[in-house]
């Protein structure tokens, strides 16, 4: 969010959170008592553990907003309930974007208006009222309304300030490429679906990089689709510079970039995240992050889990961020469901550092039906790095928050907002 806002928030969705009359996490789950090292310190906690295979605990029914004005001290603000699944979202200002993936069952509802049947895509909130956030408009992206699309699994925030807009770079399940959306920042009610980029692979996320970078990065199959948004390229209608394909790869997830714009972060979700994919008889490619020069595709390293995990442990290297420093060196922070948080220096790409992790031991395997595999699906769905302290949004614990202690970080930049996403500027 921009300038002048009171106090700091952040906005989970509720997949990974709570319901209300969820039971007490087991003992030993929280994040203060996980196996870590010593310069990763556990800081604040909200208690709402969940699972997304058992329906009285997970759920994909909106999104919660928490205050994180006192990290050791984080407080629940609001719950809004908007019943599609997924429901990634993006803040600018007092609006809210949030993703709705898949049909909408007849009698589906969002923030207590109806949701007309087969509805997929993107709904508009004002959260002016940050204890009562207000539905103001919807964006339909389903196949019945724009031919070939499929709704909304992640949404990206692109703000275009010469046209007083936030574009919204969305990617649907199973469609190629990416839909571009307007939302008026004067007008978030009138919010418009403009045009999609295909290209040859389903995007799952896409990164953003601003400044003097200006490219774009969706994350999906095989591999990645680069775009430059400057020159023949604009923010409205990106240019693709180039596909890529990786070894080892079939189901790209995750994009990030260095924050001067030079290196390009991915990671992909081997097993669909609900597999044990982490252990020491897998492949090395199925637990790593891979860096890329960003404007030619040469690949110039990998970090590859240095942990092995068990086999009743779902895994992948799934959600992470990069942590703005103007030093020159490059730290990312990353979530990989129940291997946990970890911070890894990729400032030499081709030997990449782990600096510190936290690491839950084995979460109990429920009983039938709410096993999968012989597991439970869940651990650190993300782990983001904002103004000196991570943020992880935990399936079976809540929100927990650590202190990284290293050196390595020293003099990060504070911002007064983050969409992970969306580096607006380089350094």
């Amino acid at each position: 969010m921009r300038r002048g806002r009171t106090r700091h928030v952040i906005v989970a969705v509720l997949a990974m959170t709570l319901l209300a009359l969820a039971p007490a996490a087991p003992a030993g789950a929280i994040h203060d008592v996980d196996p870590r090292t010593k310069n990763l310190h556990p800081m604040g906690h909200i208690e709402e553990p969940a699972s997304l295979l058992n329906p009285d605990q997970g759920s994909w029914l909106g999104f919660n907003i928490r205050d994180i004005s006192a990290p050791g001290n984080p407080k629940h603000v609001s719950s809004t309930v908007c019943e599609g699944n997924q429901g990634d979202v993006i803040v600018w200002d007092t609006i809210l974007v949030r993703s709705w993936n898949s049909p909408a069952a007849l009698g589906a509802m969002c923030d207590g208006v109806a949701v007309p049947a087969g509805f997929e895509g993107l709904h508009i909130f004002d959260i002016s009222d940050l204890e009562d956030p207000a539905l103001v408009g919807s964006v339909d992206l389903s196949t019945g309304a724009i031919l070939g699309r499929c709704g909304s699994h992640t949404a990206t925030g692109v703000p275009d300030a010469a046209n007083n807009r936030l574009l919204v770079y969305n990617s649907g399940s199973g469609c190629d490429g990416i839909d571009i959306v307007e939302v008026p920042l004067g007008n978030p009610a009138g919010a418009t679906y403009l045009r999609t980029e295909v290209v040859g692979r389903a995007c799952h996320d896409t990164a953003v990089i601003l400044g003097d970078a200006m490219l774009a990065a969706c994350a999906g199959g095989d591999g990645y689709a680069m775009w430059t948004l400057t020159g023949s390229g604009t923010l409205e209608n990106p240019d693709l510079l180039y596909e890529r394909a990786i070894d080892g790869v079939g189901i790209g997830h995750a994009a990030s970039f260095t924050w001067d714009g030079e290196v390009f972060a991915f990671g992909h979700e081997p097993g669909g995240g609900v597999q044990a994919n982490c252990q020491a008889s897998n492949l090395d490619s199925d637990k790593s992050a891979f860096f890329f020069d960003a404007l030619t595709g040469e690949q110039l390293g990998t970090w590859v889990l240095p942990r092995d995990q068990s086999a009743t442990e779902n895994c992948t290297i799934h959600n992470f961020n990069v942590v703005p420093l103007r030093s020159g060196r490059d730290v990312m922070v990353v979530g990989n469901y129940q291997a946990g948080t970890w911070v890894v220096d990729f400032t030499d790409p081709e030997n990449p550092q782990t600096l510190a992790w936290s690491d839950p031991p084995p979460a109990p395997v429920p009983p039938p039906p709410f096993d999968f595999l012989g597991l439970d699906i869940v651990g650190a769905w993300s782990s983001y790095w904002y103004n000196n302290f991570i943020y992880e949004t935990n399936i079976g614990e809540g929100l927990n928050v650590f202190r990284f202690s290293g050196k390595e970080t020293a003099g990060a930049l504070q911002l007064d907002h983050l969409n992970p996403q969306t580096q607006e500027f380089t350094l």
